[in-house]
Formats: C-alpha cells, structure tokens, sequence
C-alpha cells in the first residue's frame, strides 16, 4: 500500500518537481489497523452527515452552513482543506529528496495567507454572499462575469477532483482488494451522500476532523524524531547532512527551480492560485461576520505554519532513519519503496509500527474525503447559485436553486467517477498545475480588480478573465509537461513548466486595457457604483448573516 499512497500525495508535487505522477497498483497484504482506523472514520462522518442533514434546511445552510461557523472552526477547517496529502506527503518527500528546495515550497504554499487575512478576508465576507462570484459581479454584469467565474471554477474543481479521486480510487483498492472502478465508485458515493445530505455544515466538520487528526499525527512523528536527537533541530541538521548522498548540497537552494523566470512564476502559482481557488474562497462565507472572517484567516495561518515546520522535522527525520541500516527494509533494487514521496510514510512505520502506519492511512483517506467533499461543494454551488440562479433563471426560487444544487452534486459525483476511472493509468500532475494557473490567471484577477480598482468594467472583466484562462490552457498544453512528457514530441513550445507569470499578466494587462477604453454608459454606471461597493466591503453595512444583495 506503500506505493498506492505516493499517488495521493505526487499530483500537485510531482508538477512542480517534474516527476511521474502515475504509480502502478501492487496488491499487498491488508492493512488491519488501517482498515479498523478507515471504518471508524467513515462511521464518524456519516454520523456527522446524519446530524448536519437534520439542520440544513435553507440555501444558506447548505452553502455556507448559515453562517454560523466560528472563527475558530473555520480556521481550522481551511487548515484541513488545505493541509492536502500532497502537502504532507509530498513536501516532506521533497526535503527527503533535496532538502532546502521541499522547505521553499513549503514557505510558497504559506505566503499566500498573509496576502489574504490583510487584503480580501474582510471584504470577501463583506461584499459575497454564497461564492466568490457575488463579489466580482456586485457592481458588473451578472451574465458575463458569473458565467466567465462558474467556467473558471468549474475547471479548477474538476481538475482537482480527478487527480483525487484517482488517488482515493487506489487507496481504497490497496486496503480492500476492491476492483480500482469499484473503490473510485465506492469513493464517489461517499463524497455524494455528504454534500448532498449534510452541504456545507457536514464538510466543514469533515474537514476539521482530519485536520485534527493529521496535525495528532505528524506532531507524534515530529516528536519521536526529536527524541532521539536530544530534541535539538541542529543535531538532527547534522545527521541528515551526513546520512545524504549530496551531504551539504541539501542544505542550498537550487535544486528544482534554478531560473528567476521559473521560480517567480512558480512563486505566483502558488500564491495567487490559492487565492482564486474557489472552495477555499467559499468557506469565507460560512462566518457570521468580518472580525470572524480575520479569526479565520489567522487560526488557519498558525495551523498551517505549524505543519509546514513540522513537515521539515519530518522529511529530515527520514533521511536520517531511512538511510540508516535499518531502513534498508525500505527499499527495492535500491529504491524507495513507493518512490520519495514514501518517506513519510515509512517514517510512520519506523517511529511507531503498523498500528500508527494504519493510522496515519487512514488519515490519508480522511485527507482525500475532505478535500473532495469541499471541492464537490463548490462545483455545485457554481452550477446552482452562479448559472442557475443568477444567469439562466433569475427568478428561481430558494427550493428551485436548492434542487438544482443538490442534482449538480450526484452529476459532479458521476463526472469525477466517469474521469477518474478514465484516467487511472495517466499521468495527471500537469491537471493540478493547469487547475493552479486558471484559479490564478483567471479567477484572481477578476476577484481583486473588483474590490479594488473602481474603473473595472464588464468588458474589461471578461475578456480579460478569458484571455487569462486561455493562456494558461494553452502554454501548460504546449510546455514541457504536456508537450513533451504526454504527448512524446522532442521539445516544447513554451520552455517552461509554470506559465503563471504570463497567464496572469497577460490576464490583469488585458482587464485594465479593455476597461480602460470601454466608453459606454454601462461602464460609467459600474465606476460610480464603486463608491458604495467600497462602504459595505470596509464598513460591512448590510452584511448581516449570510449576505442578501
């Protein structure tokens, strides 16, 4: 199962490394503990689901769970959608692999929170109501910029959701002997019957629970690891240097990204993605209020800062006890077994033995389940609340919109199925890459030109989101991973791996440009409509409960 579990973690890592995101699954011996921990999980959930289908009766309960998440909660469940097994498993293989290079993007996955407690948390909550479109089409055109953001949201939540329910698909297969079509189908249902039944109250305390678990879990590894080096990080250092094939050289920069195009693009990626990404927007909305939207984004950005210090305690810590003589049991034909994002893994299996190795996959699972509960939930908000209510009939009715909602959750389950089946045998890194770039060139400048900058215009808005968007399809399409790793040709188009610095240039130079030469009555009616856009996103007037606009 060792191998099954580097899938879950290599897809968003792997495109930024450059590695194969395509394990082949190798039936091993079941894991009891893990199974035990696994039906534990899963009967806590559906008890979960039970209780919040109970009190999700409104639109507003099932989007944003009526408001009534606290501060604290809702940190804790961004931490948890956030905290990805890529993260876990991914960043702490990096710095098993290279070092310096895994804590570099463990630094540009954090970055971006900063960037969003002090110049969107508030006025997100302020200005939006249920997505992230009620704010780029407060004072626009409803049409055009909800149905330019429900394409570029949709395109990101299913981008996520093949590579996790692919990586789910396998794990499940491993645990169980299940057939891979009857796990990923199996894997599918459970993700329906939560958002539907339970919407976003039910998902939010999925996605507080395995942050729980996972924070339990590597603070226990980071701990046994610090315990055999008289809890001094400097030792640790110093054991890891020497047990390294490369020695200091892990400890110097420069080992994946080597180029300032590269690295800046890279840089851009990962911090205006993540603030385009539509179900991390989305639980902005499930606080009754602005100060709570800012408890949030701090409570998240300490939950996650810690779990990225401790990923560096972890990866170094497998080094030391990896390359030792005992970890020899780890490798085949002198490889890890399961490929470097393994390292945690086994480290579990080192620091505590098949019942924290069976806890610490099932958490795994938990990781997965959640991340695809929150993305599932935005899709159908995009498709109900964005197109449905607001474009095709905007004089539907709550139960109407509702219906609508829960009917987009089973078709969302089935596409992630139908594509995750489709999809087992591929190498998939460059959808999470691509799903980066959109939510940064097409759905980030969109969302912040909006709050921001008063000559915005519908014109300018979508023609400059979908030159975005295009952009980014096309150069991750002619780029190296897909020119050349997918599609076999001996060169690529576009020499780099990350087009997040053009995208999103490309993106905001065509929005000003377009808006800025837009003449219409229209466009002179949105800029004055700026002034009372600004007070309620400072003062937050009329924001009471989940937004009415």
């Amino acid at each position: 199962m060792f191998r099954i579990l580097a899938l879950i973690s290599v897809f968003t890592v792997a495109l930024f490394a450059a590695g194969d995101a395509t394990f082949e699954a190798t039936k091993r011996d079941l894991n009891i503990p893990a199974i035990i921990m696994f039906f534990i999980f899963v009967g806590a959930t559906l008890g979960i689901t039970y209780w919040a289908a109970k009190r999700t009766k409104s639109a507003s309960d099932f989007y944003t769970a009526g408001g009534g998440i606290t501060g604290f909660q809702n940190g804790m469940a961004i931490a948890g959608d956030y905290m990805s097994a890529a993260s876990f498993l991914g960043l702490s293989g990096l710095v098993y692999l290279k070092g310096y290079d895994g804590l570099v993007y463990a630094v540009g996955f954090l970055v971006v929170w900063p960037v969003i407690l002090f110049l969107m948390a508030e006025k997100l909550r302020n200005l939006g109501k249920y997505t992230f479109a009620d704010i780029a089409a407060y004072r626009l055109g409803q049409k055009e910029i909800r149905t330019l953001a429900s394409l570029g949201s949709l395109a990101v939540v299913t981008l996520y959701l093949i590579a996790q329910m692919v990586g789910s698909g396998k794990l499940i297969q491993v645990l169980f002997g299940l057939p891979y079509e009857y796990a990923v189908i199996l894997v599918g249902v459970m993700m329906i019957v939560y958002v539907t039944f339970g919407g976003m109250l039910a998902t939010t305390w999925v996605q507080i629970i395995k942050a729980v678990l996972l924070l339990s879990g590597v603070t226990f590894m980071a701990f046994m690891v610090m315990s055999q080096f008289g809890f001094s990080f400097e030792a640790l250092d110093a054991k890891a240097v020497d047990s390294h094939n490369l020695g200091q050289d892990i400890m110097a920069p420069g080992g994946f990204i080597s180029d300032p195009v590269s690295a800046i693009s890279l840089g851009m990626a990962l911090m205006l993605g993540t603030a385009g990404l539509p179900h991390v927007l989305m639980r902005f909305f499930t606080v009754g209020n602005a100060k709570e939207s800012r408890k949030s984004v701090v409570y998240a950005t300490g939950f996650i800062g810690y779990f990225y210090l401790v990923i560096a305690i972890i990866g170094l810590g497998a080094i030391v006890f990896l390359n030792s003589p005992e970890g020899a049991q780890y490798f085949t034909d002198g490889k890890l077994f399961g490929g470097n994002n393994m390292a945690a893994i086994h480290l579990s299996h080192v620091v505590g033995g098949n019942v924290f190795l069976g806890f610490i996959s099932a958490v795994a699972f938990a990781t997965i389940l959640a991340v695809v509960s929150g993305l599932t939930l935005a899709g159908a908000s995009a498709i109900s609340h964005d197109l449905y209510a607001s474009v095709i009939n905007p004089n539907c009715t709550e139960e109407q919109e509702m219906k609508v909602s829960k009917r987009a959750v089973i078709i969302i389950g089935v596409v992630g199925v139908v594509l995750g089946i489709a999809f087992e045998q591929q190498n998939i890194a460059f959808m999470v890459g691509l799903a980066f770039a959109i939510a940064a060139s097409a759905n980030f400048p969109i969302l912040f030109l909006s709050i921001y900058w008063s000559k915005l215009t519908t014109r300018g808005a979508f023609i400059g989101g979908l030159i975005g968007l295009i952009t980014a399809v096309v150069l991750v399409i002619v780029g190296p991973i897909v020119w050349v790793q997918i599609l076999g040709n001996d060169t690529a188009l576009f020499p780099y791996k990350h087009p997040a610095l053009f995208s999103v240039s490309a993106a905001f130079i065509a929005i000003w440009f377009f808006s800025i030469t837009d003449k219409s009555q229209r466009a002179k009616d949105e800029t004055k409509a700026f002034e009372a856009q600004s007070v309620r996103a400072e003062t937050g007037f009329g924001a009471d409960g989940a937004v009415d606009h």
